[in-house]
């Protein structure tokens, strides 16, 4: 069980009354309810990702991460894809809920989530108006400093500032600006559920200690942390995926469109490298017509895509991944990332552990840069 008194507070840690300010990044079947459990049941809060799931397979998977917590009344957060459809939208954006956000809501204002997140959109502002009225903050992710100010101006009380090192869907802003820069754009924005500040809580290629240090030194409150996640015991990721993310090495990422038709980083395997080096002009004239390239190799050449079989049939991929993956490292037969292994404690409290070294470290760049606050 987490302890009972933070390790260093932080405006997210008081808001969700956790011990780390360490978040659990909702990726889908990569993530899934065990894993959430495991991160929340730690001290952090975790959060399933419910990318197309209808409302049944949304409440069997909360089910499931609540069935798995220590205590019944930790917190936990749900991740949605809202992107915008339409108008001057990406021709490839598509409706993930399937005309059903509104029953998702309910599911999850009724499951008792503590948190929603909304990423590669805006939510709309009715459902953040909704979720405020259940008692449930909300919060955006962001890969541009140009989104958040939709995201205040739709009433969000966290901005999750995702840089382009980031695993999955992601912008081109790297960490280091884009977070220091969304900090100060929310700097006089209030929250209209807490009446507080704007939280801002950092990711992008967030791998161990140092990089929550670096998050609360640029003036973030907490950090969200997928890739680092995907090797341990308690992932959904599937066997394939956990072995690409721990080989992976320097040169092995990649942003494509192929997968959804929005840019996204993950591993260089052939299939994915055939696209990029030899069939770009393809990629921009599907992407150009509202096209999903990976789904019209599907439909048209099946015989040319197992790997994208694979992915439809739910096996795995796409292996979503960010430029830090050369960190991960197994450790013998454990399945733990090395550099948090420490005796036989679980992955997922042992990364919740760093945070007492980021503590240390972000009190000394205080007093070296902010020498008044001593």
């Amino acid at each position: 069980m987490p302890s009972s008194q933070p390790v260093f507070s932080t405006p997210l840690t008081r808001l969700f009354k956790i011990d780390h300010p360490v978040m659990l990044a909702g990726m889908n079947v990569a993530a899934g309810p065990k894993l959430a459990a495991a991160v929340t049941n730690a001290g952090g809060i975790g959060v399933i990702g419910g990318v197309r799931q209808s409302p049944k397979m949304l409440q069997e998977s909360i089910n499931e991460l609540k069935s798995h917590l220590e205590d019944k009344t930790a917190p936990f957060g749900v991740d949605l894809l809202l992107p915008q459809v339409g108008g001057s939208a990406r021709k490839t954006n598509y409706d993930y809920t399937g005309g059903q956000l509104d029953v998702l809501l309910d599911i999850i204002i009724n499951s008792g989530a503590a948190l929603f997140v909304s990423a590669v959109g805006v939510p709309p502002k009715q459902a953040v108006d909704k979720l405020h009225a259940a008692g449930i903050p909300v919060m955006n992710m962001i890969g541009h400093p140009k989104h958040a100010k939709k995201a205040l101006e739709q009433g969000v009380d966290i901005i999750c500032a995702q840089g382009g090192e980031g695993g999955g869907h992601t912008g081109e802003t790297p960490f280091s600006i884009l977070v220091p820069t969304t900090v100060d754009l929310c700097k006089n924005a209030k929250s209209p559920f807490t009446g507080g500040p704007v939280i801002v809580v950092a990711a992008g290629g967030i791998a161990d200690g140092r990089g929550l240090a670096a998050a609360l030194s640029y003036g973030a409150s907490g950090v969200w942390v997928g890739t680092r996640f995907v090797a341990s015991t308690e992932a959904g990721a599937p066997p394939k995926h956990k072995e690409l993310v721990i080989s992976a090495g320097h040169d092995d990422i990649v942003r494509t469109l192929v997968y959804s038709g929005r840019p996204m980083n993950v591993r260089k395997t052939p299939y994915v490298a055939e696209w990029e080096t030899q069939r770009q002009g393809e990629i921009a004239k599907l992407v150009a017509q509202g096209h999903i390239p990976h789904e019209v190799e599907l439909e048209n050449h099946p015989e040319k895509s197992l790997e994208g079989r694979m992915c439809k049939e739910g096996s795995f991929g796409p292996f979503c991944s960010v430029s830090h993956v050369h960190i991960c490292r197994v450790n013998g037969q454990s399945s733990r990332i090395h550099q948090c292994t420490s005796g036989d404690r679980s992955e997922m409290r042992l990364l919740m552990d760093l945070h007492r070294i980021s503590s240390q470290r972000r009190r000394c760049m205080v007093a070296c840069f902010c020498p008044e606050f001593y």
